[in-house]
């Protein structure tokens, strides 16, 4: 997926720790970006979990992956349908639709071919005729986009396969895990984390329990004509935030809301905070490195 826009940084790997506990740590890649898991328990114990956890990875990139042309992603962007799609995929695209009407359209993964565009220095104004998630098509039996259209999951794809590991982890006995899938869920027990912009570095503090965190800088990575990476689906104006962050129950709407209110002014926030559930927070660091803190 788009290369590392995520600026989260552990500030304390671990609050509560005993003084004698050396928790396990492993790093990879997924998803196109870097992962680790913290585990309160020594490498041997922790070594069966990381296996698990790395079959649930690699069926993550062959689903949602725009860069593996044999993804389920990548055919139904080539084709235009997808016939049968996987319960995860059905999954996933269910919360875009949600994450596209909690926004009034901010969260949109038709963006694609803007994205291309904007890349290769292409028609902008061509492309965005493409756009529109009210034109795609989801059945059990089949997923069917419209003329010229094509999906990204940069949005929301890592929350949603951080949500998958922490509820694996969960289910084999595993609480007290930091699960960072390009996302971050603090289970178990109290995790502090630093909440980073690329300019400015860490802004801000979070001590999350049962809580996902996610985190959006537009300005991490530019395209052709010095577009954002990440793009407005509804003008070409340009961010309103340099990093916005949200604290939520799970990653895979924290990851959706981050992506749609970088395009989204206070009261805009706000309004779609109205109608989220209750204990989201959401970051928002100005260009000059001020923060703006909304609570639903």
């Amino acid at each position: 997926m788009i290369n590392r826009r995520r600026f989260l940084a552990i500030s304390a790997a671990a609050l509560a720790t005993p003084a004698a506990a050396q928790p396990t740590k492993w790093h990879g890649y997924a998803l196109g970006a870097e992962v680790s898991l913290t585990f309160d328990a020594p490498p041997e114990v922790a070594e069966l979990a990381i296996i698990r956890i790395r079959a649930e990875l690699e069926r993550c990139e062959a689903l949602f992956s725009l860069y593996r042309p044999s993804s389920d992603l990548s055919r139904l962007n080539r084709f235009g349908r997808l016939k049968a799609p996987a319960p995860e995929m059905l999954a996933l695209l269910r919360a875009c639709d949600s994450a596209y009407r909690q926004t009034d359209g901010r969260f949109d993964p038709t963006v694609q071919p803007l994205w291309r565009a904007a890349a290769q220095n292409g028609d902008l104004d061509a492309a965005r005729k493409a756009l529109g998630w009210d034109r795609v098509r989801i059945s059990p039996d089949c997923i069917a986009l419209d003329v010229g259209q094509a999906l990204t999951l940069n949005g929301i794809a890592q929350g949603y396969a951080t949500d998958l590991v922490t509820e694996g982890l969960r289910q084999a006995g595993w609480y007290n895990v930091l699960v960072n899938i390009g996302e971050y869920y603090a289970a178990g027990r109290n995790w502090t984390l630093g909440v980073s912009d690329p300019q400015h570095g860490i802004v801000q503090t979070r001590t999350l329990k049962d809580q996902a965190i996610a985190t959006s800088s537009p300005a991490a990575l530019r395209l052709g004509g010095g577009q954002f990476h990440v793009l407005n689906p509804k003008t070409m104006h340009p961010p309103q935030w340099s990093t916005v962050s949200v604290q939520a129950a799970d990653a895979t709407s924290a990851d959706a809301l981050s992506t749609a209110l970088c395009h989204a002014d206070e009261g805009e926030i706000q309004t779609i905070l109205d109608r989220t559930p209750k204990s989201t927070t959401v970051i928002c660091v100005h260009q000059n490195g001020s923060v703006r803190t909304f609570q639903s």
